[in-house]
Protein backbone atom coordinates (compact mmCIF):
# COMPACT_ATOMS: atom_id res chain seq x y z
CA UNK A 1 0.00 0.00 0.00
CA UNK A 2 1.07 3.38 -0.41
CA UNK A 3 0.48 6.05 2.56
CA UNK A 4 0.54 9.84 3.02
CA UNK A 5 1.46 11.60 5.20
CA UNK A 6 0.50 15.10 6.31
CA UNK A 7 2.96 16.35 8.72
CA UNK A 8 5.55 19.12 9.99
CA UNK A 9 8.78 19.38 7.58
CA UNK A 10 10.96 16.31 7.89
CA UNK A 11 13.83 17.86 9.04
CA UNK A 12 12.36 19.43 12.05
CA UNK A 13 11.25 15.90 13.27
CA UNK A 14 13.46 14.35 16.45
CA UNK A 15 13.31 10.85 14.40
CA UNK A 16 14.93 8.56 17.03
CA UNK A 17 11.55 9.64 18.99
CA UNK A 18 9.19 10.52 16.60
CA UNK A 19 6.15 9.13 16.95
CA UNK A 20 5.33 9.28 13.24
CA UNK A 21 8.91 8.28 12.09
CA UNK A 22 7.88 5.25 14.10
CA UNK A 23 4.84 4.48 12.04
CA UNK A 24 6.87 5.22 8.71
CA UNK A 25 9.39 2.62 9.92
CA UNK A 26 7.01 0.04 10.81
CA UNK A 27 5.39 0.82 7.45
CA UNK A 28 8.88 0.16 6.02
CA UNK A 29 9.58 -2.78 7.35
CA UNK A 30 5.85 -4.22 6.34
CA UNK A 31 6.97 -3.48 2.59
CA UNK A 32 4.33 -0.79 2.75
CA UNK A 33 5.49 2.73 0.53
CA UNK A 34 4.83 6.39 2.10
CA UNK A 35 5.14 10.24 0.61
CA UNK A 36 4.77 13.26 2.44
CA UNK A 37 3.11 16.32 2.08
CA UNK A 38 2.74 19.91 4.38
CA UNK A 39 -0.58 21.23 4.72
CA UNK A 40 0.48 23.91 2.54
CA UNK A 41 0.54 21.01 0.05
CA UNK A 42 -2.81 20.72 -0.02
CA UNK A 43 -5.34 22.41 -2.73
CA UNK A 44 -8.85 22.14 -4.30
CA UNK A 45 -8.37 22.29 -7.72
CA UNK A 46 -11.64 21.96 -10.13
CA UNK A 47 -13.43 20.37 -7.67
CA UNK A 48 -10.76 17.39 -6.08
CA UNK A 49 -8.90 17.49 -3.24
CA UNK A 50 -5.21 17.32 -4.61
CA UNK A 51 -1.76 17.68 -3.07
CA UNK A 52 1.65 18.26 -4.13
CA UNK A 53 3.13 14.83 -2.19
CA UNK A 54 6.84 14.08 -2.32
CA UNK A 55 7.60 10.19 -2.66
CA UNK A 56 10.08 9.38 0.45
CA UNK A 57 12.24 6.37 1.84
CA UNK A 58 14.28 5.77 5.06
CA UNK A 59 17.64 5.28 4.87
CA UNK A 60 19.39 1.91 5.70
CA UNK A 61 22.03 3.38 6.88
CA UNK A 62 19.69 6.09 9.15
CA UNK A 63 21.28 8.90 11.54
CA UNK A 64 17.83 8.69 13.77
CA UNK A 65 19.40 11.32 15.77
CA UNK A 66 20.57 13.50 13.19
CA UNK A 67 18.87 14.82 9.75
CA UNK A 68 20.52 12.14 7.37
CA UNK A 69 17.52 9.86 7.83
CA UNK A 70 15.43 9.70 4.64
CA UNK A 71 15.32 10.10 1.17
CA UNK A 72 13.33 11.77 -1.24
CA UNK A 73 12.03 12.08 -4.78
CA UNK A 74 13.31 15.70 -6.72
CA UNK A 75 9.92 16.67 -7.05
CA UNK A 76 6.60 16.47 -6.07
CA UNK A 77 3.67 14.56 -7.65
CA UNK A 78 0.45 16.40 -8.07
CA UNK A 79 -2.38 13.92 -7.75
CA UNK A 80 -5.71 13.51 -5.70
CA UNK A 81 -5.70 12.22 -1.89
CA UNK A 82 -8.21 9.08 -3.21
CA UNK A 83 -5.03 8.08 -5.01
CA UNK A 84 -3.36 6.83 -1.75
CA UNK A 85 -4.39 3.99 -0.19
CA UNK A 86 -4.46 5.91 3.27
CA UNK A 87 -3.88 9.55 4.16
CA UNK A 88 -2.55 10.05 7.90
CA UNK A 89 -3.07 13.82 9.65
CA UNK A 90 0.24 14.00 11.93
CA UNK A 91 0.74 17.40 12.08
CA UNK A 92 1.39 19.01 15.38
CA UNK A 93 -0.78 21.42 16.67
CA UNK A 94 -1.10 24.78 16.89
CA UNK A 95 -4.98 23.99 15.94
CA UNK A 96 -5.35 27.48 14.24
CA UNK A 97 -7.32 28.34 11.19
CA UNK A 98 -4.99 26.61 8.59
CA UNK A 99 -5.87 23.70 10.57
CA UNK A 100 -9.54 23.93 10.51
CA UNK A 101 -9.38 24.40 6.68
CA UNK A 102 -6.98 21.54 6.13
CA UNK A 103 -9.50 19.16 8.26
CA UNK A 104 -12.42 20.82 5.52
CA UNK A 105 -10.08 19.78 2.93
CA UNK A 106 -9.61 16.18 4.39
CA UNK A 107 -13.64 15.92 4.67
CA UNK A 108 -13.99 17.13 0.99
CA UNK A 109 -11.21 13.86 -0.18
CA UNK A 110 -13.26 11.48 2.25
CA UNK A 111 -16.58 12.38 0.00
CA UNK A 112 -13.90 11.78 -3.17
CA UNK A 113 -12.64 8.19 -1.64
CA UNK A 114 -10.11 9.27 0.16
CA UNK A 115 -9.41 7.50 3.76
CA UNK A 116 -8.05 9.84 6.30
CA UNK A 117 -6.75 8.94 9.46
CA UNK A 118 -7.74 10.41 12.13
CA UNK A 119 -10.63 11.84 9.67
CA UNK A 120 -10.90 15.82 9.60
CA UNK A 121 -14.70 15.94 11.29
CA UNK A 122 -12.99 13.81 13.87
CA UNK A 123 -10.05 16.11 14.35
CA UNK A 124 -12.26 18.98 14.38
CA UNK A 125 -15.16 18.00 16.51
CA UNK A 126 -13.35 16.93 19.37
CA UNK A 127 -10.79 19.04 20.36
CA UNK A 128 -8.49 18.15 22.59
CA UNK A 129 -9.20 20.32 26.13
CA UNK A 130 -13.22 20.53 25.13
CA UNK A 131 -13.35 17.12 24.43
CA UNK A 132 -13.05 16.01 27.99
CA UNK A 133 -16.51 17.61 28.92
CA UNK A 134 -18.56 14.23 27.21
CA UNK A 135 -17.13 12.87 29.98
CA UNK A 136 -17.95 14.43 33.19
CA UNK A 137 -18.32 11.08 35.04
CA UNK A 138 -14.72 10.49 34.33
CA UNK A 139 -13.35 14.52 34.93
CA UNK A 140 -12.09 16.46 38.22
CA UNK A 141 -14.09 19.22 38.52
CA UNK A 142 -13.79 21.62 35.34
CA UNK A 143 -14.84 25.12 33.97
CA UNK A 144 -14.50 26.45 30.41
CA UNK A 145 -14.79 30.27 30.75
CA UNK A 146 -13.42 33.55 29.46
CA UNK A 147 -15.46 35.10 32.38
CA UNK A 148 -13.53 36.77 35.13
CA UNK A 149 -15.43 36.46 38.15
CA UNK A 150 -16.34 33.35 36.83
CA UNK A 151 -13.13 31.96 36.89
CA UNK A 152 -12.11 33.74 40.52
CA UNK A 153 -15.50 31.85 41.85
CA UNK A 154 -13.81 28.76 40.43
CA UNK A 155 -10.70 29.22 41.95
CA UNK A 156 -12.51 30.13 45.25
CA UNK A 157 -14.23 27.14 45.67
CA UNK A 158 -11.21 24.58 45.29
CA UNK A 159 -8.77 26.25 46.09
CA UNK A 160 -5.95 24.68 44.00
CA UNK A 161 -6.85 24.69 40.16
CA UNK A 162 -5.03 24.52 37.08
CA UNK A 163 -5.31 26.91 34.61
CA UNK A 164 -4.50 26.94 30.21
CA UNK A 165 -5.37 27.92 27.17
CA UNK A 166 -7.23 25.93 25.06
CA UNK A 167 -4.99 25.52 22.02
CA UNK A 168 -2.12 24.83 23.77
CA UNK A 169 0.43 21.86 23.55
CA UNK A 170 3.10 20.45 25.49
CA UNK A 171 2.21 22.05 28.83
CA UNK A 172 2.48 25.57 27.17
CA UNK A 173 0.67 28.15 29.24
CA UNK A 174 -0.87 26.31 32.12
CA UNK A 175 -0.22 27.67 35.46
CA UNK A 176 -1.53 26.43 38.77
CA UNK A 177 -3.35 28.76 41.18
CA UNK A 178 -3.47 28.03 44.91
CA UNK A 179 -5.45 29.74 47.62
CA UNK A 180 -2.85 32.68 48.06
CA UNK A 181 -2.12 33.14 44.52
CA UNK A 182 -0.63 36.87 44.61
CA UNK A 183 -1.12 36.94 40.84
CA UNK A 184 -4.49 35.67 40.20
CA UNK A 185 -5.63 38.79 38.77
CA UNK A 186 -2.73 39.06 36.57
CA UNK A 187 -2.53 35.61 35.20
CA UNK A 188 -6.11 35.87 34.19
CA UNK A 189 -5.86 38.66 32.25
CA UNK A 190 -3.33 37.57 30.45
CA UNK A 191 -4.40 33.87 29.84
CA UNK A 192 -8.17 35.18 28.67
CA UNK A 193 -6.74 38.51 26.99
CA UNK A 194 -8.35 40.88 29.24
CA UNK A 195 -11.98 38.50 28.91
CA UNK A 196 -11.46 37.89 25.04
CA UNK A 197 -10.05 34.82 24.82
CA UNK A 198 -11.50 31.10 26.40
CA UNK A 199 -9.90 29.26 28.98
CA UNK A 200 -9.44 26.36 30.75
CA UNK A 201 -9.99 25.62 34.69
CA UNK A 202 -9.67 22.54 36.42
CA UNK A 203 -9.44 21.60 40.02
CA UNK A 204 -5.43 20.87 40.77
CA UNK A 205 -5.22 17.05 40.97
CA UNK A 206 -2.33 15.95 43.32
CA UNK A 207 -1.03 12.75 41.92
CA UNK A 208 0.26 14.87 38.94
CA UNK A 209 3.39 13.98 41.32
CA UNK A 210 3.21 10.16 40.20
CA UNK A 211 2.73 11.33 36.75
CA UNK A 212 0.05 12.76 33.86
CA UNK A 213 -0.06 9.32 31.95
CA UNK A 214 -0.26 8.84 28.56
CA UNK A 215 -2.64 6.17 27.47
CA UNK A 216 -2.79 5.40 23.67
CA UNK A 217 -6.35 3.58 22.19
CA UNK A 218 -5.83 2.31 18.80
CA UNK A 219 -8.73 1.43 16.82
CA UNK A 220 -10.99 2.04 19.92
CA UNK A 221 -8.22 -0.73 22.37
CA UNK A 222 -6.03 0.40 24.68
CA UNK A 223 -2.38 -0.15 24.37
CA UNK A 224 -1.90 -2.29 27.42
CA UNK A 225 1.08 0.00 28.77
CA UNK A 226 1.07 4.09 29.64
CA UNK A 227 3.50 6.90 29.84
CA UNK A 228 3.73 8.52 32.91
CA UNK A 229 5.37 11.88 32.82
CA UNK A 230 6.43 12.93 35.36
CA UNK A 231 6.76 16.10 36.24
CA UNK A 232 10.76 17.86 37.73
CA UNK A 233 11.07 18.85 40.74
CA UNK A 234 8.99 22.16 41.37
CA UNK A 235 7.08 21.54 37.94
CA UNK A 236 3.36 21.25 37.35
CA UNK A 237 4.00 20.15 34.23
CA UNK A 238 4.52 16.40 33.29
CA UNK A 239 5.40 17.05 29.54
CA UNK A 240 8.15 15.74 28.12
CA UNK A 241 8.00 19.40 26.39
CA UNK A 242 8.30 20.94 29.84
CA UNK A 243 11.46 18.44 30.80
CA UNK A 244 9.03 15.57 32.08
CA UNK A 245 10.41 12.31 33.00
CA UNK A 246 8.46 9.35 30.63
CA UNK A 247 8.25 6.29 32.53
CA UNK A 248 6.30 3.33 31.24
CA UNK A 249 4.11 1.15 33.06
CA UNK A 250 0.83 -1.27 32.67
CA UNK A 251 -2.51 0.29 32.82
CA UNK A 252 -4.03 0.20 36.23
CA UNK A 253 -7.44 -1.51 36.49
CA UNK A 254 -8.95 2.52 36.53
CA UNK A 255 -6.68 3.62 33.64
CA UNK A 256 -7.98 0.77 31.80
CA UNK A 257 -11.61 2.23 32.59
CA UNK A 258 -11.21 4.99 31.40
CA UNK A 259 -9.81 3.95 28.20
CA UNK A 260 -12.86 1.38 27.48
CA UNK A 261 -15.06 3.92 28.07
CA UNK A 262 -13.46 6.23 25.72
CA UNK A 263 -12.11 4.48 23.41
CA UNK A 264 -15.77 2.59 22.73
CA UNK A 265 -17.56 5.60 22.59
CA UNK A 266 -14.94 7.70 20.30
CA UNK A 267 -13.63 5.09 17.80
CA UNK A 268 -16.51 5.02 15.66
CA UNK A 269 -16.61 9.13 14.94
CA UNK A 270 -13.49 8.51 12.54
CA UNK A 271 -10.98 8.09 15.45
CA UNK A 272 -7.99 5.41 14.45
CA UNK A 273 -5.78 6.79 16.71
CA UNK A 274 -6.71 8.53 20.72
CA UNK A 275 -4.22 10.11 22.98
CA UNK A 276 -5.66 10.13 26.37
CA UNK A 277 -4.18 12.01 29.11
CA UNK A 278 -5.27 10.46 32.53
CA UNK A 279 -3.69 11.94 36.45
CA UNK A 280 -5.22 10.31 38.94
CA UNK A 281 -7.98 8.66 38.80
CA UNK A 282 -9.45 11.15 36.05
CA UNK A 283 -9.24 12.05 32.40
CA UNK A 284 -7.62 16.19 31.47
CA UNK A 285 -7.84 15.62 27.48
CA UNK A 286 -8.37 13.13 24.58
CA UNK A 287 -5.37 13.84 22.13
CA UNK A 288 -6.69 13.32 18.49
CA UNK A 289 -4.32 15.32 15.90
CA UNK A 290 -1.04 13.97 16.16
CA UNK A 291 -0.83 11.56 19.69
CA UNK A 292 3.18 10.64 20.54
CA UNK A 293 4.37 8.61 22.89
CA UNK A 294 5.19 5.48 20.93
CA UNK A 295 8.70 5.42 21.19
CA UNK A 296 9.07 5.67 24.68
CA UNK A 297 6.72 3.19 25.63
CA UNK A 298 7.77 0.23 22.81
CA UNK A 299 12.05 0.78 24.08
CA UNK A 300 10.75 0.36 27.86
CA UNK A 301 8.14 -2.55 27.80
CA UNK A 302 8.90 -4.42 24.23
CA UNK A 303 5.20 -3.32 22.96
CA UNK A 304 5.37 -2.39 19.26
CA UNK A 305 2.99 0.25 19.67
CA UNK A 306 3.97 1.44 15.60
CA UNK A 307 3.28 -2.24 14.74
CA UNK A 308 0.14 -2.47 16.47
CA UNK A 309 -0.88 0.70 15.08
CA UNK A 310 0.08 0.04 11.31
CA UNK A 311 -2.16 -3.39 12.10
CA UNK A 312 -4.84 -1.49 12.72
CA UNK A 313 -4.54 1.11 9.91
CA UNK A 314 -4.07 -1.32 7.34
CA UNK A 315 -7.19 -2.89 8.69
CA UNK A 316 -9.34 0.14 8.54
CA UNK A 317 -8.21 0.80 5.10
CA UNK A 318 -8.94 -2.72 4.16
CA UNK A 319 -12.44 -2.89 5.61
CA UNK A 320 -13.47 0.48 4.25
Amino acid sequence: MHFLFVIDPLPALKAWKDSSVAVMRSLAAQGHEFSFATMGDLYIQEGRVRVAATAMRLRADADWHGHDWWTQDVAPRECALADFDGVLMRKDPPFDMEYVYATHLFDYAAAQGARVFNAGSAIRNHPEKLAITEFPQYTAPTLVSRDMARLRAFQAQYGDVIVKPLDGMGGSGIFRLRPDEPNLGSILEALTEMGQRTIMAQRYIPEIRDGDKRILIIGGEPVPYALARVPLQGETRGNLAAGGRGRAQPLSARDLELAQAVGERLAGRGLLLIGLDVIGDYITEINVTSPTCFVEITEQTGFDVAGRFVEALVHAVSAS
